[in-house]
């Protein structure tokens, strides 16, 4: 039973590892800063979940536990209030988001003299 416990652990860890690698990519490739926070903040939301999971699946019933899954609870309200503050904040200060298509560097033509 323990070596089945270790591996449903350590595929939660791993999973958020690769849900937080994600978000920290999507940081440096999307265009704004909409885009960048919701981006950051899903992905913070399941990374940090599924590796709580993982640590509260190693530590068994214990009060180890009980805080991980405290911690998650916090993380599970705090971080998406946190990120609609941010939103509303960033909206009311006049950050308009990005419309449309971005051009990428081959489509952009060189301007005439």
């Amino acid at each position: 039973m323990t070596i089945f416990i270790d591996i449903l652990s350590a595929l939660f860890l791993a999973g958020g590892a690769f849900f937080c690698l994600v978000g920290g990519i999507g940081l440096v490739r999307m265009p704004d800063f909409y885009t960048r926070m919701h981006g950051a903040s899903v992905t913070e939301t399941l990374g940090a979940g599924f590796m709580l999971i993982g640590l509260i699946l190693q530590a068994g019933l214990t009060l180890v536990a009980v805080k991980l899954a405290m911690i998650g609870l916090l993380i599970l309200f705090a971080s998406p209030t946190a990120t609609h503050a941010l939103a509303k904040a960033a909206l009311r200060s006049g950050l308009k988001p990005q419309l449309g298509k971005q051009p990428s560097d081959d489509e952009v033509t060189p301007s005439k003299p």
